[in-house]
């Protein structure tokens, strides 16, 4: 694409889910993400009813006249967007690609932190670190992140979770918001363990981690073509597969279910909000149901 055509894209994207965030997200963001705590606001005049606990002994003693501190909700926090570019997003076999529903949702989420006065940060992964966005604040930031998802091409194919939570925890020091966009194809296939749970486990000791799990119907069953050449999109591998036959089809179901499972069980141990979104989803529904429930 040109130039022209990138930022004709941005500016679709940004009214679309500027709209979106405006009009159905601020309050409910708002309220699903807390601040770090309480910040120190000012010192009063006892009042009856204060907690002694708050009293301020120097105010109080250099006054004559008791004081207290009173502190505020301190609302600031630094939202980060951890989006997985390896070459699996790359599918869509309805209304659009991974790809594509992974810049709306998280064009969305910047813009409601936008209304919040948060930061809002951006960690683009493969199986390395692809490209780190330092958190900051402002429209003109939002766009650059929002470019960036519609043209960035990674170096790698490959996935890899566990490398974004490592970044993170070493990177951001204050606790944030992450949220993941990805497909969480990250899954042993013999031993159907989640690659990234060590990671996982200390990131959101840290972090509040919320996962968006993005993924196309057509992947979770095999339709009936007959023999079909399959690639697998991250490694390259090609194989024939024949489609026709009830045991392959039924096999294939199986292994997905099970792969499933072992992401939803692993983010459940830790206790990781999360929601699943298909291409052809209403994601706002879904958004809207992910903050709902917090």
């Amino acid at each position: 694409m040109t130039d022209a055509d990138i930022l004709k894209k941005v500016r679709k994207i940004e009214i679309k889910t500027r709209g979106l965030s405006n009009e159905i997200f601020a309050g409910k963001y708002h309220s699903a993400f807390k601040g770090r705590g309480m910040s120190f606001s000012e010192v009063r005049e006892y009042r009856v009813g204060d907690d002694v606990r708050d009293i301020d002994w120097n105010v109080t003693a250099r006054t004559g006249t008791a004081h207290i501190k009173t502190y505020e909700e301190e609302r600031e926090l630094t939202l980060m967007l951890l989006v997985d570019v390896s070459a699996s997003r790359l599918f869509g076999s309805v209304d659009m690609l991974k790809r594509n529903l992974a810049t709306e949702i998280a064009a969305v989420l910047a813009f409601s932190a936008e209304q919040n006065n948060d930061k809002i940060g951006c960690i683009f992964f493969s199986d390395r670190i692809e490209k780190f966005v330092p958190p900051k604040k402002g429209r003109s930031h939002i766009l650059r992140i929002i470019r960036e998802l519609i043209d960035f091409e990674p170096v790698s194919r490959r996935t890899d979770l566990s490398v974004p939570f490592t970044y993170l925890t070493g990177a951001i020091r204050k606790r944030s918001v992450a949220f993941v966009l990805s497909d969480f194809m990250d899954v042993d296939a013999e031993t159907h363990a989640a690659r990234f749970e060590n990671a996982l486990k200390i990131v959101s000791g840290k972090h509040d981690v919320v996962g968006i799990r993005l993924y196309d119907r057509r992947e979770d069953e095999l339709p009936d073509m007959g023999p079909v050449q399959m690639s697998d999109a991250e490694t390259g591998e090609t194989a024939w597969v024949d489609t026709s036959s009830r045991r392959i089809r039924e096999g294939y179901a199986f292994h997905r279910r099970e792969m499933l499972m072992t992401v939803e069980t692993t983010l459940m141990r830790y206790r990781i909000d999360n929601i699943a979104v298909a291409t052809d989803d209403d994601y706002v529904k879904q958004l809207i149901r992910l903050f709902k429930n917090r």
